[in-house]
Parts: structure tokens; sequence; C-alpha cells
């Protein structure tokens, strides 16, 4: 994580191939495409886990499966409380085996195809009536003491005050970075974050899809579909605004961006 803060190393999205693919073996070939593109580039692969609540391969799976090279500082894993509990273990003993160290914790979008952590499952029955990221940032850190970084989200665009206790109720648990939701120009909320937490590496979230609804949808507030939006000269704007921290880059276009964010 130092070395990511330190060399302004951007962060990749990748997403894994969905279980019902109808081209599941171009699509695994892909995943691998964009994968070692990022590993090329010196950039962190950071791999999604079912997103949006879609039933998707884990990257831990295609990794060991495609037998991918692993540069410890350079692949992020994405976990939610969307899993069985030998799920959950398998995810994060390949993570150990495999030295990935960083892992984002997240409560996650469900859906009736998904599982979900039971308070039972990890030692929090009678204590809270779901599993949320910081009973599963405290359960992976009591479980694997000095094996991961962990971090936590954070969302600018919920109630302020209830976000704010949220993530340090994260940070008390065990998350040591932060991860902003994508944000598309200055942000109060992020700008406050910041001034309250200087000391942790806070990574800043930047949309690249031009579609705003699914931003929209994605963080659960409405963003004017009206706006001019041009995601890379957004993107250069952020590098503007907040110079000193890390950028993720979410739904890069491999194809039409990722030549470009070279030279930014």
């Amino acid at each position: 994580m130092q070395d990511y803060i330190k060399n302004k190393i951007y962060h990749v999205e990748i997403l894994p191939p969905k279980q019902d693919s109808k081209k599941l073996e171009a699509d695994i070939e892909l995943f691998a495409e964009k994968y070692n593109r990022v590993m090329k580039s010196g950039y962190c692969a950071c791999i999604a886990d079912n997103a949006m609540g879609h039933l998707a391969f884990q990257g831990t799976e295609i990794i060991e499966e495609l037998e991918l090279n692993v540069n410890s500082e350079q692949v992020m894993i994405h976990l939610n409380t969307f899993h069985t509990k030998e799920d959950l273990h398998n995810i994060l003993d390949t993570c150990k085996s495999k030295g990935i160290k960083d892992i984002l914790v997240l409560s996650g979008d469900g859906s009736d195809q998904l599982p979900k952590l039971q308070p039972s499952d990890i030692r929090v029955n009678g204590v809270v009536e779901s599993v949320t990221s910081v009973e599963l940032l405290k359960y992976i850190k009591d479980e694997y003491p000095d094996t991961f970084v962990l971090g936590a989200a954070f969302n600018p665009y919920q109630v302020k005050e209830n976000e704010f206790s949220k993530l340090q109720r994260k940070i008390n648990a065990g998350a040591s970075f932060i991860v902003t939701q994508p944000i598309i120009e200055k942000n109060a909320v992020v700008d406050e974050l910041l001034e309250k937490y200087p000391d942790v590496p806070i990574i800043i979230e930047a949309w690249m899809s031009k579609n705003l609804q699914l931003l929209s949808e994605a963080v659960e507030y409405e963003i004017p579909q009206d706006i001019q939006f041009d995601p890379v000269e957004t993107l250069k704007i952020l590098h503007r605004i907040y110079p000193e921290n890390v950028v993720r880059l979410s739904l890069l276009g491999f194809k039409t961006q990722y030549h470009i964010i070279e030279d930014i």
C-alpha cells in the first residue's frame, strides 16, 4: 500500500466473468488479457466481487486456474459479505497462498442468487442481526492476524454524519485504507474526509464510463444526466484537485481509454 501512495499507482478495476456468461471461455481469456496488461503497466488490478449483485467467478479462482502471475504490490481483491463461510475462507486462503495482501472489504450488493454470511458464521450471533463490512473486517483481522492490509469503502453521497460514523467503526474494526465511491468533480465530503484522516491512505475513485445513470444506480444517488461529462477530461481535473491521492479507475475502457491514461 505504501508503494501505491509513494508512486501514485493507478488502481484499475477488473470485473471477473459472470457465471451465466454465454461466452465464458472468451470472457475468461479477456479477463486474463486485462489482468496481464495491468501487471505489465505497473498498475494495481482491483478485482471486483459479484459487482452490482451479479453472480460472477472469483478473481482468485481465475488467477489460480490460469496460473496468472501475482505481484503482491499489484493486486487488490474485493471481498463482500455475500458468501458462505467456506467460500470466504477459500478466497482468503488463496489470497494468503498467492501473496495477495490488499483486500477491500465491502458489505456488497446482494441478490437471490447469492448466499450471505450469517452472524453465527463469524461469531457475532446475538450481537448483530446482519453481517456488514464492519463485522467482516474484524473477523478477517482476528482470523488472519498480520496477514492482510484491509480497506473500507466511503460513500460521499450518503448522509454525511452516518457515513463518517460507519467509517470510524470500519477503521476500529481493522481498515487501514479507504476507497471512495466514484466522484466526477470536486466533492466537499471527500475534502472533509481528507481533512479528518490525513494519515490514512485514501484512494479517490474516478468514473470512466460515460453512463452516468449506471453511476447513479451504483452510489444510490441521483446524478444529473444532462451534464457534459468526458471521463478522461474529468480524470485530469481530479488529478489537479487531488494531486496527493492515488486514483482508482472504475469501468475503464481498455480499448478506448487505456492507452490515454498512460500519458496522463
